[in-house]
């Protein structure tokens, strides 16, 4: 199990949540935030950081938004497990379910 980023990220990356997680499996994509599933040790730290509260345990994400479970681990189906976000550096992708939403304003 894992911790998730769902669809409240997208547009906003406010990045609490990376400053608080201590395995630094937090990835930046354009337009959100990507947890590394096999990287995470389910702390939850970056849950109560986040102020849009976009992130779940995989066992809570609401019903509407469980197709981010997919979309978390498909968006590192390509890089693997980099290692750490800090080191990686942004990835310039996003998971296409992500690149679909329409623009926050």
């Amino acid at each position: 199990m894992t911790y998730v980023i769902t669809s409240a990220c997208i547009d906003v990356k406010d990045r609490a949540c990376v400053e608080e997680c201590p395995v630094d499996c937090i990835y930046e994509g354009n337009r959100t935030l990507y947890i590394q599933p096999d990287e995470c040790v389910d702390c939850g730290a970056c849950e109560p950081v986040c102020p849009v509260e976009a992130i779940y345990y995989e066992d809570d994400v609401p019903s509407d938004q469980e197709r981010f479970i997919a979309v978390n681990t498909e968006f590192f189906s390509e890089i693997g497990s980099p290692g750490g976000a800090a080191a990686y550096g942004p990835i310039d992708d996003d998971h296409p379910v992500v690149a679909a939403f329409p623009p926050k304003e």
